[in-house]
């Protein structure tokens, strides 16, 4: 049964809709994107293209506290989204979300937004220093992201797969994805220097991003913004070989989801 839900305004008239699609998804729309951790896809829904995100069931704390005390990571995506585009940060429009429960434990959430026609990623970049354009779109890329640090908003989840590029007549727009992990709040240096270390910017790339970030700030070299850059990176890249090697120690026994 489902607990709660809430659809944009824009998108109240097709809500009938929505709920036969969510309640259906197993046999609704086309499967999208990467499928190893959420379940993602493509419907369209009377002329309008939307990816529905179904989230993998928490795991029982956290089924308890999405229950009674938490905001689901669908809610939360849903709430962020409006947020952005009320900054005049761009994401694809959101259209919905929808949670469920069985007796005291939460299940199943699904987030819903317009299905954004993107050119590449960020990781385009990461993975090949000789992109095309590559100084050019790294460099707009760093004001996107210090636009992001002006207004407050600190996201978690930085990486290379979760900023969508569109090309423009004018230069390039982005687009934030995977939203669920989002702080508004005001940001002192480390945490902008922290909020790279995702990409984990090395060589080439370290050095056009603390140049075009030095441009934009008038209390840090360049020399310091890169060591701040490559303190935090290397600090990532550590504590997730970490990560890895615990899981791989005692999970060995997990299948990995396909």
């Amino acid at each position: 049964m489902i607990k709660k839900h809430k659809v944009h305004s824009n998108f109240k008239r097709h809500e009938t809709r929505l709920n036969e699609v969510v309640l259906n998804f197993d046999n609704e729309g086309e499967p999208y994107g990467n499928q190893s951790r959420n379940k993602l896809k493509a419907i369209n829904l009377l002329g309008h293209d939307i990816i529905i995100k179904s989230f993998k069931i928490p795991n029982l704390v956290n089924q308890i506290a999405y229950a009674n005390f938490r905001k689901s990571k669908a809610q939360r995506s849903f709430e962020y989204a409006q947020n952005l585009l009320n900054l005049g940060i761009k994401t694809p429009h959101p259209v919905a979300y929808y949670e469920f429960v069985k007796g005291l434990l939460f299940k199943k959430s699904y987030y819903l937004s317009k299905h954004f026609y993107y050119d590449f990623t960020i990781r385009a970049l990461v993975d090949d220093d000789n992109y095309p354009n590559y100084d050019e779109i790294l460099r707009a890329f760093t004001r996107f992201t210090f636009s992001l640090h002006e207004n407050g908003v600190n996201f978690l989840d930085h990486s290379p797969g979760n900023t969508l590029i569109k090309k423009t007549d004018s230069g390039y727009d982005f687009y934030l994805v995977d939203l669920n992990r989002m702080n508004f709040e005001k940001m002192d240096f480390n945490a902008r220097m922290k909020n790279f270390a995702r990409l984990s910017p090395r060589g080439k790339m370290l050095g056009v991003l603390a140049n075009e970030y030095a441009k934009l700030i008038d209390y840090k070299t360049e020399e310091e913004i890169k060591a701040r850059m490559l303190f935090f990176s290397k600090q990532f890249s550590e504590k997730f070989k970490s990560r890895e090697r615990f899981k791989k120690k005692y999970f060995f026994w997990r299948k990995k989801r396909k």
